[in-house]
């Protein structure tokens, strides 16, 4: 039996706040797509397919961020059964330098046959831009 639309959301975020890319990634449709409406420069505005989110998500884990705990999180089911919108709070560390991170999220995900095709995260670009310059990676 397929996952509903809200099991698998809340598997990406449990993979999400694990760091665990392999898992994340799959839960993706092989012809996936992550995009990020709101982000600053030198960050792509989108990701397609399991191999490019992989490639970027695996770059991303060897140490910029460190997730801690989700806060606040709310899973809106919708009308249309393949879409789920999610609301948290990300608090964790910026690894190179050990600041505290808060990042707040509005993600809105598309579920077919139990993967994700689309996974729009509406993430505040000022913090991860602070982020980035924080470490010089802006």
């Amino acid at each position: 039996m397929t996952a509903t639309a809200r099991e698998v959301v809340e598997q990406v975020l449990r993979a999400g706040l694990a760091m665990d890319t392999d898992t994340f990634v799959g839960l993706i449709a092989p012809d996936g797509r992550i995009e990020w409406p709101y982000h600053p420069a030198g960050v792509p505005d989108h990701l397609e397919g399991r191999e490019q989110i992989r490639e970027f998500l695996t770059a991303q884990a060897n140490g910029l961020v460190r997730f801690e705990e989700y806060r606040n999180t709310v899973i809106h089911e919708t009308k249309d059964p393949e879409v789920v919108i999610v609301e948290y709070d990300v608090h964790g560390t910026v690894v190179p330098t050990g600041a505290p991170l808060h990042q707040t999220i509005i993600a809105v995900i598309r579920v077919r046959d139990g993967l994700v095709v689309s996974y729009r995260d509406y993430l505040n670009p000022l913090v991860l831009a602070e982020t980035l310059a924080s470490v010089g990676g802006a």
